[in-house]
């Protein structure tokens, strides 16, 4: 249970820590943290961590080590770093520090440590520098966002507020990405602002609808062919991916591709390297490859429609794009958006929304995602009559919501938050013994859990 921050004046509201402790164990050094500047907020479980820390402001904890460094201990550490971005230091017992386990933890995930007995003086400086190094990384992290011009960054709800720092974070490694959401979500969108924000961003950005290609031209789009290599073949033609060396390729619906291309995709994120059709060397690659699907591309694998390799070759960094109906609050911050551009590309300036037209937006359902909104708002502007958009102007009078809170899809919603929440209590939040309970993957959890925004735990 979490005990309140100890309310002090001038500068310790502002110096506030986590101290995290076994259940039952005693702190007897309250005052003393007190009395050099520090705040401790006491908790015991580990799924109250990043909410605590998000509401008040708290960027450094302390983890006191149980003595008797039980296999449990560790679980819930591992929880506990894995579940926030703090700075955190250890207060590690002599006993403690006799553990295998101790000290490679420490030494990976901890900003700093101290044996007991605690000399605060010390505890103090070491604090000092573990929360002024987490403020620079806050403040870098916050000039290092995506651009806000980017059309799916626009909004405030906090299901998007994750998804941009994800992938801002993503951005400044050069991995596979997975991006994942329904159709009109902006997975296009998300693959640019990954590209636009990374060390790439002066090199070429390809994309390619795997889905919309004819299956026998697909495999000379994507790697190219060479003279002769089949019947219309009369030159040597640079395929994508070549066409991307030194940036990023966008393979959108990449669950469309057929056994054969899946084997020569992992190849070349394999080797970094392709060979043309009809050619017979092999040409190196500088390419960052970001997929996206509508699918579930777990079940395509169970299925054996899609490779378990390529798959988990893909899989190393994942994005969950949410629906617009999941992130309502954006809604009237993306059609102000998007009314503005097409305003001023059409040259009709100063058209505003009808509370009515508010209203409608609000609860229409988008089945199209962002992608419908923009549509809508387009033909608006365009067909409007006047300076005031109308949910007739929308066309959203002649297509009723189907949101309702009985309906099929808020039942599925509920049902599975309830279901999950229920498998990590009784798993005790453990992530491989829920997902092995509800019969699914540990990234299927992990998806579920950013969904239906199941926090405390703070996955973000």
């Amino acid at each position: 249970m979490t005990k309140p921050c100890t309310k002090t004046s001038g500068e310790a509201v502002d110096r506030n820590i986590l101290l995290f402790k076994a259940p039952g164990s005693k702190v007897s050094f309250m005052d003393e943290l007190v009395d050099v500047g520090w705040t401790p907020c006491v908790i015991e479980d580990p799924l109250e961590a990043g909410e605590l820390a998000r509401s008040r402001g708290i960027s450094v904890g302390l983890i006191l080590f149980d003595s008797r460094c039980g296999l449990s201990q560790w679980e819930r550490i591992e929880d506990l770093l894995a579940g926030t971005g703090l700075k955190w230091v250890a207060l590690v017992p002599d006993q403690c520090g006799e553990d295998a386990e101790c000290w490679p933890l420490i030494e990976n995930c901890f900003f700093d440590y101290h044996r007991l007995p605690i000399d605060f003086q010390r505890l103090s400086v070491i604090l000092g520098h573990a929360d002024g190094m987490a403020r620079l990384r806050q403040r870098v992290s916050s000039q290092c966002c995506l651009n806000p011009s980017n059309k799916l960054m626009i909004g405030s709800s906090a299901v998007m507020r994750r998804v941009s720092r994800k992938l801002s974070r993503i951005a400044r490694v050069d991995t596979p990405v997975l991006i994942t959401g329904e159709t009109g979500t902006g997975k296009e969108l998300a693959a640019r602002a990954i590209h636009d924000n990374s060390k790439r961003a002066d090199g070429p950005f390809e994309t390619v609808n795997c889905g919309a290609l004819p299956p026998n031209l697909i495999q000379s789009e994507l790697f190219g062919h060479e003279k002769g290599s089949f019947t219309g073949a009369y030159g040597r033609r640079i395929g994508r991916f070549e066409a991307a060396d030194g940036g990023t390729i966008f393979l959108d619906e990449i669950g469309d591709l057929s056994p054969e291309l899946q084997v020569i995709l992992l190849r070349i994120l394999e080797q970094d390297r392709l060979r043309r059709v009809g050619g017979t060397k092999d040409i190196l690659l500088d390419v960052r490859v970001v997929v996206a699907t509508h699918v579930d591309l777990e079940r395509a694998v169970r299925e054996g429609r899609f490779r378990q390799d390529l798959y988990y070759r893909l899989n190393v960094l994942w994005v969950y794009l949410p629906a617009l109906r999941e992130r309502e609050n954006d809604v009237e911050d993306l059609a102000q958006y998007f009314l503005r551009e097409s305003g001023e590309r059409h040259k009709r300036g100063g058209l505003r929304f009808t509370q009515q037209a508010r209203m409608a937006m609000r609860h229409h359902d988008w089945p199209g995602n962002v992608r419908e909104l923009l549509n809508d708002v387009e033909r608006a502007v365009v067909m409007s009559e006047n300076n005031l958009i109308t949910p007739a102007d929308l066309e959203l009078e002649r297509r009723k919501s189907s949101r309702s809170p009985s309906s099929l899809e808020a039942v599925r919603n509920k049902a599975e938050k309830r279901a999950v929440i229920s498998a990590l209590y009784r798993t005790g939040h453990n992530i491989t013994q829920a997902a092995q309970e509800l019969g699914v993957s540990r990234v299927t959890i992990y998806r579920l859990i950013e969904k239906h925004e199941i926090d405390p735990k703070g996955f973000s």
